[in-house]
């Protein structure tokens, strides 16, 4: 399955840059049509956390967004009550706040603003049900680090918590960690590579920094397998 190419960068209106291009190509088309197939295109995935952005942030304020296909039907948000609200991931020293991030106007996917937290994509499933939960954040800001900036630091074995509104505690595992050019982010596999059993997928922006094409040129991704849930305790 082939996907658009990245659109053309438009200055950002944030007070700190936006992460890069590749996050969200057809996650919206992909949720909707259900498709289950395996991504089949080849990828330049790395196993290796060590292909982590730069460590000088950024000044550039522009962002790239690739063009999502209009879906027919549009997906619903995920009812308040199951919405992740907090991200823990001890191993690189991450807890932050969850915010909700859906689509922009022109079917773009939305990012967190504030580059020190994450936010869960909500037109997917929430952490701990049925799909890939997927959820986002930023590796750098034109003041420093940002919430993501060691995720490619993350290695098998690392366990993931997120804290559902409800109360629940989800757990995950990392499973591998990968980084695409951002020409071959893989969408499908990303955003509904997994509709029979529950995984969360983090992605942040990385790869070698180019002003000129518009940011960063790859994304990392963090795949994660479900290892436990506790329920509110009663």
């Amino acid at each position: 399955m082939s996907f658009p190419s990245p659109a053309d960068a438009r200055p950002a209106t944030w007070r700190r840059r936006v992460i890069s291009v590749g996050l969200a190509v057809l996650a919206a088309a992909l949720l909707v049509s259900g498709a289950a197939a395996r991504d089949t295109s080849t990828s330049t995935a790395s196993s290796s956390p060590g292909s982590q952005a730069s460590a000088e942030p950024s000044t550039q304020r522009h962002v790239t967004r690739p063009r999502a296909t209009q879906p027919e039907t549009q997906p619903q948000p995920a009812p308040a009550t199951v919405a992740p609200t907090r991200l823990r991931i001890p191993a690189i020293g991450v807890a932050t706040d969850l915010v909700r991030l859906g689509l922009h106007d022109d079917n773009t996917v939305e990012v967190p603003e504030d580059p020190d937290e994450a936010g869960w994509f909500d037109l997917g499933p929430p952490p701990g049900r049925p799909g890939s939960a997927v959820i986002l954040g930023h590796v750098d800001s034109t003041v420093g680090p940002a919430v993501f900036y060691r995720l490619g630091r993350l290695e098998t074995g690392d366990e993931v918590t997120v804290r559902l509104a409800d109360g629940t505690t989800v757990v995950f595992a990392v499973t591998r960690v990968a980084t695409y050019a951002n020409d071959a982010f893989p969408a499908q596999r990303v955003y509904a590579g997994s509709p029979g059993k529950p995984v969360l997928n983090l992605v942040t922006c990385g790869g070698r920094y180019d002003p000129e094409a518009g940011g960063y040129q790859s994304n990392v991704v963090v795949y994660t397998r479900h290892l436990r849930t506790h329920p509110v305790a009663s």
